[in-house]
Parts: C-alpha cells; structure tokens; sequence
C-alpha cells in the first residue's frame, strides 16, 4: 500500500487570492456566528437581522438594510459596504430557491458576492454564491 500519497493543494487559495472580499465575508459570518452565539436558534429571521444590524454598527461596518433593488420589487436583507449581499435564513435548510434568490440580486445590483447565512439549524451554516455571467464564454470557445 502506498502511503506517500500527495495531495494537490491550491497555494494560491492560502493567501486569499482570488477570493472575493475574505476578510469582509470572514468578518461578516464571524458576525452571524457572534449573533447565533447570543440569540440561539430559535428565534425567527428578523430577531438574527436586528442582533446583527446592532453588530454591524458597533464595529463601524456600512451597510444598507431591506434595500428594495430597482422596480423588481425585491428587498434585499443587507447590502455590506457595497460590496456583499447578505441574505439571511432560518430555517431547516438552505434550498435550490434560495440560491436562484441571491443570484437574481446579484444581476440586478452588478455585485459580485452575495452570503447566504442559514441561522436556522444546531449551527449556523454560510454560503458563499459568485454572481454567475451570462454570456461568457468558456475557456477556449471560438467565435465559429
């Protein structure tokens, strides 16, 4: 049996290249861990969104609340210094819709990242969703 065996790492990941935001998204869900911590869970979303509105401005963190997006009627949980969506859930599990949810606001404000935060299970749970290009092609596609 071999058991030298070698396991591609990517190195680049270890410095947070190529990752969108790290320390605000880390930040960000050591909040919401913060928030989980001192509520339970329990408690209904709006409960999570006012403990970390409070949160938020305590460390000096900008940020818009229930920011409706356009004239799509969609209201979004927390816009993080302009450059994260943050949707909070609680609730047994995070679904196909809810990730079909935050990429809907992603197209509609340009942002890049968005954070699904579920405080609904034993532990919170995030989930970070990259707003998807439509159009791109793929690498090596050609015009023909």
């Amino acid at each position: 049996m071999n058991t030298n065996l070698q396991i591609p790492t990517n190195k680049n990941a270890k410095k947070g290249l190529g990752l969108l935001y790290p320390d605000l998204s880390f930040d960000m869900v050591g909040l919401c861990y913060t928030v989980h911590n001192e509520i339970g869970k329990f408690s209904r979303e709006k409960q999570y969104a006012d403990l970390l509105e409070q949160k938020l401005k305590e460390n000096g963190i900008t940020y818009k609340r229930e920011l409706r997006i356009g004239d799509t009627n969609n209201i979004l949980d927390f816009l993080i210094e302009d450059k994260i969506i943050l949707e909070l859930k609680a609730k047994p599990f995070v679904a196909s819709g809810d990730y079909d949810q935050i990429q809907r606001y992603l197209q509609a404000t340009g942002i890049q990242l968005g954070i699904i935060v579920n405080f609904g299970g034993t532990y919170v749970r995030s989930h970070r969703v990259i707003r998807v290009a439509y159009g791109a092609r793929k690498p090596g596609e050609s015009d023909s």
